[in-house]
């Protein structure tokens, strides 16, 4: 799949689940909860260093079902190991030009983490596809999409942390693109984790069709 259409799909799901795990069972049957609630895209954090094998096993498993991208990537060496592993978008909770370059070689969508508006438009200005708000969504809210968005009408926003049912609609309604969550999508069961994900996949609709 072509950047410009992967881009546009992680902007039609609208959420991800982000996922810390070391084991590739786990990480299976969060996908499969994922997938089964209608939110068929996770990050896999670069926090354990099996991330590459399970990225993996999860696209020979899913294929086509699953958009798998790499997490807490901070470098280009890790940006390219996560490439050749199958990784689908490159996030992280820094920008680093290094890993900026690595995806513009391949195509693949980058998503940095920036606090600053000055660090977002150089990160923008390197190739970046989306702009990670972290940690910075996690202390001002959902109001930040509106206050980045007011001079930069262009940038396209990652929320990560603290996303939860009871503020996920302040977010979609201030304009975030892709919703980052936790706990909702990666704790419990199966079952649990789509029930979730179904929630999530009604809220997201819903704002999508008002655009």
């Amino acid at each position: 799949m072509k950047k410009f259409e992967l881009c546009k799909k992680m902007y039609d799901i609208g959420a991800m689940a982000i996922v810390r795990t070391e084991s590739y069972e786990r990480a299976e049957e969060i996908a499969q909860g994922c997938i089964d609630g209608g939110v068929p895209m996770m990050e896999m954090s670069y926090t354990f260093a099996n991330a590459g094998e399970i990225i993996k096993e999860l696209n020979t498993s899913f294929k086509d079902e699953l958009y798998v991208g790499a997490g807490t990537v901070l470098d280009g060496e890790t940006a390219r190991l996560a490439i050749m592993s199958g990784a689908q978008f490159i996030i992280a909770p820094n920008y680093n030009l290094g890993v900026a370059q690595i995806c513009n070689r391949y195509q693949i969508p980058y998503a940095p983490g920036c606090t600053s508006v000055t660090e977002a438009i150089e990160a923008l200005s390197n190739g970046a596809s989306f702009i990670k708000a972290f940690p910075i969504s996690d202390f001002y809210g959902p109001k930040l999409v509106k206050v980045l968005k007011a001079p930069l009408p262009y940038m396209t926003i990652l929320a990560s942390g603290g996303i939860s049912f009871d503020n996920i609609d302040g977010w979609l309604e201030n304009g975030v693109d892709i919703c980052g969550i936790g706990s909702l999508l990666t704790k419990g069961s199966v079952e649990e984790i789509t029930s979730n994900a179904k929630k999530i996949r009604k809220v997201v609709d819903r704002y999508r069709k008002d655009v």
